[in-house]
């Protein structure tokens, strides 16, 4: 005999209710139902989950570690059912560090008046993909090259440079930095997702690079001093914080924003974030 969802779940209401008989009518069946429900589980385990007498029950210590893993699959299992029936009413849109940037309040609320009956859901996840290879999303911002063979693809707008450091910094004070005054500094960037590289600098002595994994670290290690980032403005808009300073960046080149979904089976609601997200861009050019 092997252990049943139902089994764990009849488990649990007896314990939740206090008794078989508050249990059942929880459930909606019969005491006799949960009783064989409960002594099921313990044939198929081999050993005893519950000590009954005639006023209550209590759990053995097996019993006890086993309700731990029950409410934790169950839960598990209750997040897919919801993901799976949900369907095409939930839109998640991902991203790995600044979602829309300054258009970002504006695209979620206008994305509320136009698609009530889609609930929109941001989810920040910090891989190449935004978190679309990772089944975390159906659609995702990016700012970085992506597999086009793997993903369909539409640049949707661009972002200016800017150099973030420390609010104590020299430079802090200034209006404006030229990229090639950057060489002299250590520039920190993310290795799996950051939009700064070498290229930025094809000729002379580049900078020196530092490489970290997170968005919150990468700002940490700035305001702290020995550092410097080089990102797109909509950095700048989503984490703004004591500590850094956001300069404009003379002479370097913009960063394409794109949007990128599964080219088999996309989410019927893509094509209308795409062009929501584009009329964004495009509104503030």
């Amino acid at each position: 005999m092997e252990v049943e969802l139902r089994h764990l779940r009849y488990l649990l209401a007896v314990v939740d209710a206090g008794t078989f008989t508050d249990a059942a009518i929880a459930l909606g069946t019969s005491q006799a139902a949960v009783s064989r429900a409960v002594a099921g589980l313990e044939r198929a385990l081999g050993v005893r989950v519950l000590y009954r007498s005639s006023r209550s029950v209590a759990l053995t210590a097996t019993g006890a570690q086993l309700v731990v893993r029950a409410r934790h699959l169950l839960d598990e299992l209750d997040d897919l059912v919801r993901e799976a029936t949900s369907g095409h009413a939930r839109l998640r849109l991902g991203h790995p560090w600044s979602a829309l940037g300054r258009h970002t309040t504006g695209f979620q609320r206008r994305w509320a008046a136009l698609y009530p009956e889609v609930e929109l859901v941001l989810v920040r996840t910090n891989t190449p993909t935004g978190g679309l290879a990772e089944g975390a999303c159906d659609l995702a911002v990016v700012r970085t090259a992506v597999d086009e063979k793997a993903y369909a693809s539409t640049v949707v707008g661009v972002e200016r440079r800017q150099l973030v450091l420390a609010a104590d910094d020299p430079w802090a004070r200034r209006r404006s930095v030229r990229l090639d005054e950057v060489r002299s500094r250590t520039v920190l960037v993310d290795r799996r997702t950051g939009t700064t590289s070498l290229e930025l600098w094809p000729s002379g002595t580049p900078p020196r690079i530092e490489y970290t994994a997170d968005v919150d670290d990468w700002l940490a290690l700035i305001s702290a001093g020995d550092y410097v980032g080089v990102t797109p403005e909509s950095t700048a808009t989503q984490y703004g914080r004591a500590g850094v300073v956001f300069l404009p960046l003379k002479d370097a080149p913009p960063v394409p924003v794109r949007v990128i979904w599964p080219r088999q089976d996309p989410h019927p609601s893509t094509q209308n974030a795409v062009a929501l997200i584009s009329a964004a861009y495009q509104q503030a050019i």
